[in-house]
């Protein structure tokens, strides 16, 4: 059984230090990710937020899994299930 990692990506706005932190922490953890900047697309970015239901960025997402801002993605670090929700086996 080998193990594949899900695509992460990470919806951001310019001088957004919480997008820098979820970046940070995926760099750390040489997770390999996808970053969107909204910052001169207005009208995405309000999309993005009527679709989630979230105001503020990051949106990150594993996989079409939405798991929140920085903090979601630090809490899921720190509990050990950032690694096993990357990875699914084949």
């Amino acid at each position: 059984m080998s193990k594949h990692l899900k695509e992460v990506k990470v919806y951001t706005t310019e001088y957004c230090p919480y997008c820098d932190r979820a970046k940070k922490l995926l760099d750390r953890k040489q997770i390999d990710y996808k970053v969107i900047d909204l910052s001169s697309d207005p009208d995405e970015l309000a999309k993005l937020k009527e679709k989630t239901g979230l105001k503020t960025v990051p949106q990150i997402f594993i996989g079409e899994e939405l798991i929140g801002g920085f903090q979601e993605l630090s809490l899921l670090e720190s509990s050990g299930e950032l690694d096993k929700k990357i990875l699914f086996s084949t």
